[in-house]
């Protein structure tokens, strides 16, 4: 046998232009791929900050200040009339109105303050009290020395004759012009309010104060109304600042200079009666102004101390109406005019200084705080729009464009509390649209943070166990053949759309799941202990039956178990029913425990989402089980250690980093979700962990209202604060799982 030399082995050469062809091919094909993963993964964090980034965009309009721009000024319209009473414009802020202390009613243009019409006053008697119904509703009331009152309303007509808009204002007497008699004595004070079926005004003098209502009595034959006239006299209250009807004609309220308020009960007219007194003011301050905010329901006192308070009825425990302070606003100085939005629930203040402060009730935030007038001002105004404000000083009036968006929305009213309208606490409150004008937005989004919050929790709770259960199984125990054919199987489940799911979920299962709410909770007790009995009773049987199948294919022999476990627990579910809550066990939960039930309630998400979940986390849950080392689980299975043993010990914290993997992507999904929570929860914004309630999720609303919002409002750019919500939470929760998975990579990556 010949030696082996270096001679016998032939030399390669590794220059052949073949090999260099060879190794240039493969760099370019590296640095391509490297390259193009490099694009790829930058373009993957490109799109997601620019996602961010525009979701930023459409989100900070909403927390930018107000600003507000000179636009006119000049000298005081038919100024030999005297000084304003009142002051606002109409819809377009192009004509303007004011009336005169001697009642004259003065209509001119905000441009240049050049008269278009004055309005004399049709009786001849002096005028002596000045009153506004609301600024929504344009009645204006005037008081004469003679106790009569005048019942004036202005309106205006568009029209367009060379293809110019021209408005012609127009002054209307609905009372007629002769006034109603509302006393005997010179009114000094007047509050009014007017509806479909009755007119009531309340009238003070010197000495004296009385009440007039007057009943309409509609003929729907021939439309003519009928007026039964009603005085009565009313505990006289000096020192009279202002006093005002409230909304529903059923409560008089009368604000003393002092800070004191009389409320009286009108809803007895033969025998009206003091209600109560309350102090409006702190310390020695003095009413400047009392008023209603839209929707007649809130009354706003400023005072002397600069302070403006907002209250309302809140119905006690005896369920009576107690008008109840519920926030107050502070300015440095004196108050001496306020002025409230025509559409929104926001006001303005003028102080002594000339300085402008802009506020909104709800969100009690300040969103201009300027001083507009160098001279004594004295009246301030809003346009109905809120987008002009007419101030009145010595000089004359000065017109301002106001841009102020979304003073309704505030860090507070979106995360806090807040106490609204009619509302006997603060409480959290999702409720974006309403069918009326006097509406107050309520914008909080604790609720459906709280609701995707609940929906995942509960999804989760019914997912992770079976998935991760399932996957254990699957990948360490079960025979190889037949989990080539479950994992397929299970991994399909999630291409199933989840508007199937929710479909099934909120038409089928959530009824199915009211009737048989026996069976849904026995199941949870009787499915495992009959698992576990069963596979007593099948380690017992002699050797040679079980041998008949083979190891790792006993799942199929408990398929037709847990169907006929499911079956008897639906079974006995009337039984159940009838024996231990009287026949009925939503009215048991319901009357017993003091639990709501809704039809669409967590547990039905719980088991439909979480039905969605399971493929996703078995699946990840699955491969990191299984692509565990096989040296790892034989070495523990040779040093003497169990099956168990070595899955507790060796396998699953080897695993870990790929199941917390798995779990998180899992919750991602469940927090994200849409259709299933949108069609199996009611959709109902309540924070409530009630699982026989429903939620509102985010990514749900999302779903439901930005199809219908009006594009920049405030609702429009606060559904994108809620996907920024939704987005930052996925941020945080995703890294949170990249740092845990990693940690978990490093301690047990050595095992």
């Amino acid at each position: 046998m010949s030696k082996l030399t270096d001679r016998n082995i032939p030399e390669l050469d590794f220059n052949t232009p073949a090999l260099l062809r060879h190794r240039k091919v493969r760099a370019l094909k590296d640095r391509s791929a490297t390259v193009g993963i490099a694009i790829g993964g930058c373009s993957v964090i490109l799109a997601v900050l620019l996602i961010c980034f525009y979701l930023l965009y459409e989100v900070m309009p909403l927390f930018s200040g107000a600003e507000v721009e000179k636009r006119a000024a000049y000298d005081l319209p038919a100024k030999e009339q005297g000084v304003s009473v009142y002051l606002t414009t109409e819809e377009q802020t192009e004509v303007g109105m004011r009336v005169s202390e001697t009642g004259q009613i003065i209509f001119f243009s905000t441009a240049d303050g050049s008269v278009i019409e004055q309005v004399d006053n049709p009786i001849d008697a002096k005028v002596t009290a000045f009153a506004v119904e609301s600024d929504t509703s344009f009645l204006l009331g005037f008081g004469y020395e003679d106790g009569r009152v005048l019942l004036v309303k202005h309106k205006y007509i568009i029209s367009y004759p060379d293809g110019t808009r021209h408005i012609r204002p127009v002054v209307e007497y609905p009372y007629g012009t002769d006034g109603i008699s509302a006393g005997d004595f010179a009114i000094r004070k007047l509050a009014l309010r007017d509806s479909d079926d009755k007119l009531t005004i309340a009238s003070l003098g010197d000495s004296k104060s009385a009440i007039t209502k007057l009943d309409k009595d509609v003929n729907f034959i021939t439309e003519e109304v009928e007026l039964t006239e009603t005085t009565q006299s009313l505990p006289f209250v000096p020192n009279t600042a202002e006093m005002l009807i409230s909304g529903d004609q059923r409560y008089l309220y009368v604000a003393s200079i002092q800070g004191s308020l009389t409320e009286f009960d009108l809803r007895d007219f033969d025998d009206i009666s003091l209600k109560a007194q309350f102090e409006l003011t702190k310390g020695d301050a003095q009413v400047v102004s009392m008023t209603y905010l839209l929707g007649q329901s809130s009354i706003m006192v400023a005072d002397t101390s600069g302070r403006v308070s907002q209250w309302f009825n809140v119905r006690n425990d005896d369920n009576e109406e107690i008008l109840t302070f519920i926030r107050d606003v502070k300015q440095p100085v004196s108050i001496e005019n306020i002025a409230m939005e025509h559409r929104r629930k926001g006001f303005a203040t003028l102080d002594d200084r000339g300085v402008i402060a802009v506020y909104n009730a709800t969100s009690e935030r300040q969103v201009i705080n300027e001083r507009l007038s160098d001279e004594t001002a004295h009246l301030i105004a809003f346009s109905p729009r809120a987008n002009a404000l007419l101030i009145e000083d010595s000089r004359g009036i000065q017109v301002y464009h106001v841009d102020n968006e979304h003073p309704e929305v505030s860090w507070s009213s979106i995360w806090s509390q807040v106490w609204y309208e009619g509302y006997q606490e603060p409480t959290y409150t999702w409720q974006s649209s309403a069918a009326n004008n006097d509406f107050e937005p309520k914008y909080s989004l604790m609720p459906l943070a709280f609701g995707t919050l609940k929906a995942a929790f509960y999804a989760m709770l019914m997912a992770v166990p079976l998935a991760i259960c399932g996957a254990i199984y699957t990948a360490y125990f079960m025979a190889p053949k037949l989990r080539r054919k479950v994992k397929p199987v299970i991994e399909l489940m999630e291409a199933l759309p989840t508007v199937i799911l929710g479909f099934l979920a909120g038409l089928f299962f959530a009824p199915f799941l009211e009737e048989n709410l026996a069976a849904a909770f026995s199941i949870l007790i009787i499915l495992p202990v009959g698992i576990l009995a069963f596979a007593y009773i099948w380690s017992r049987l002699p050797t040679q039956i079980r041998w008949l199948l083979p190891d790792g294919w006993q799942p199929l022999i408990l398929i037709p178990v847990v169907v006929f476990l499911g079956w008897f627990c639906v079974a006995m579910s009337p039984v159940i029913e009838l024996n231990f809550f009287d026949g009925n066990i939503r009215s048991w939960i319901t009357n017993d425990l003091g639990i709501t039930f809704d039809q669409r309630n967590a547990l039905v998400v719980g088991f439909a989402m979480g039905f969605a979940v399971i493929p996703t986390i078995f699946s990840i849950t699955e491969d990191a089980i299984f692509s565990v080392p096989k040296a790892l689980t034989q070495g523990s299975l040779a040093l003497g250690a169990t099956y168990w043993q070595t899955m507790t010990r060796v396998v699953l914290p080897t695993a870990s980093p790929g199941i917390f993997s798995a779990v998180m992507i899992g919750m991602g999904r469940a927090v994200g979700e849409t259709m299933i929570v949108l069609m199996a929860t009611g959709n109902t914004p309540i924070m409530d962990f009630n699982i026989f309630e429903g939620m509102r999720t985010l990514a749900a609303n999302l779903a439901v209202e930005v199809p219908e919002s009006e594009v920049d409002s405030s609702h429009y750019r606060i559904l994108f604060l809620a996907a920024f919500v939704l987005f930052i939470f996925t941020f945080v929760v995703n890294t949170i799982a990249e740092t845990v998975r990693q940690h978990l990579r490093k301690k047990y990556g050595s095992l």
